[in-house]
C-alpha cells in the first residue's frame, strides 16, 4: 500500500477519534509533529526505529520512553505512536503528520497558498493578496512568498493544486507562441 494512502487512513482514524473525544485538534497537530521532528531529527534513533531487523518489542519499548521523556501527551497520540510502533510502521510519521494537517486545515476553513515574485514582496502586500485570495476562495488563507527572479516580474500563485501564472516570462512565452503560430 502507498505511504500516502497508509499515511491518510491513520491520520483519518485520529482526527475522526479527536474530534469524537472533543479533544484540541490543534494540540493533538503539535504533539504529532514534535514527537515526528524527534524522532525523524535524530539519524541514529530514525534508523533504529525504522530498520525491519529490529523486533517490534524493542522499538514499541523506545516509543513508550520517548512519549514519557517528552511530557505529557494526549492519550490518543500516544496510543497512535505505540499502534505505529506495533505494525512496524513508525517510518509513516512525516507522513501522517502532513496528513493530519491537512486535514485540520480543511475543517478550519484554511486553505495554503504560495506566490512567487521575481523580487520580495513587503508584509502588507503578502497581507492584502492573503485576504483577496481568501475572499475568493472563502477561506482563510495561509500564504509563502518565494523570489524567483527568473519569472522576470509578476506573480505565480498556487493555491492548492490550482495555479495562476500571470509571470512575465509565461505572458512572454504566449505572446511568442501566437506571433509564430501559422493562423
Amino acid at each position: 500500500m502507498a505511504s500516502r494512502a497508509v499515511a491518510s487512513r491513520y491520520a483519518r482514524a485520529l482526527f475522526d477519534v479527536a474530534l469524537a473525544e472533543r479533544v484540541d485538534l490543534d494540540q493533538i497537530d503539535q504533539e504529532l509533529s514534535g514527537f515526528a521532528e524527534l524522532a525523524t531529527g535524530d539519524a541514529q534513533l530514525a534508523r533504529v526505529l525504522t530498520n525491519p531487523a529490529i523486533p517490534i518489542s524493542k522499538k514499541r519499548a523506545v516509543i513508550e520512553s520517548l512519549t514519557t521523556r517528552v511530557g505529557p501527551l494526549l492519550p490518543q497520540v500516544s496510543k497512535l505512536l505505540l499502534l505505529l510502533a506495533e505494525r512496524d510502521r513508525i517510518a509513516f510519521l512525516p507522513d501522517i503528520v502532513r496528513a493530519y494537517r491537512n486535514r485540520l486545515n480543511d475543517h478550519n476553513h484554511v486553505v495554503r497558498a504560495e506566490v512567487v515574485t521575481a523580487s520580495p514582496l513587503a508584509a502588507d502586500r503578502i497581507a492584502m493578496l492573503a485576504e483577496r485570495l481568501g475572499r475568493a476562495t472563502g477561506r482563510r488563507v495561509l500564504l509563502e512568498s518565494r523570489v524567483d527572479p527568473s519569472i522576470v516580474g509578476g506573480a505565480v500563485t498556487r493555491i492548492g493544486g490550482t495555479i495562476y501564472d500571470g509571470s512575465v516570462t509565461t505572458q512572454l512565452r504566449k505572446m511568442g507562441e501566437a506571433l509564430t503560430s501559422p493562423e
